[in-house]
């Protein structure tokens, strides 16, 4: 049995919410924006974060200020902290797998090159 989804922090700029959006159990979303995406189990998004069109698979860690739209997580990637993907298609190509579409599948492997 997991714990449900809890979403904290209700300020003006720091607020977690989640809409059109599926969340699973034992994730948080701690001031952070989530819009039409999805957050598998054991999620975690921190203040400033915004989602959008995003699958987040199991463990993942959007870090406080990230900005991702239409991406694919895989399994326990964490995100540093202001990284931004989806806006730049030149620069998400050259770090991420992106598609014709636009979506960009980020793996912890492609994170670890970017330090």
């Amino acid at each position: 049995i997991v714990p449900p989804a809890k979403f904290v922090h209700d300020v003006d700029g720091r607020r977690g919410l989640a809409v059109s959006s599926l969340v699973a159990g034992d994730c948080i979303v701690s001031g952070g924006t989530v819009h039409r995406s999805l957050l598998a189990p054991g999620v975690r998004v921190h203040s400033y974060s915004a989602l959008d069109e995003a699958v987040v698979l199991p463990q993942c860690h959007i870090g406080r200020g990230a900005r991702l739209r239409k991406v694919v997580l895989d399994r326990g990637v964490a995100i540093p902290p202001g990284l931004v993907v989806g806006e730049d298609e030149a620069l998400d190509a050259s770090r991420f797998r992106r598609t014709q579409n636009g979506v960009c599948l980020v793996t912890q492997e492609m994170i670890d090159r970017l330090t």
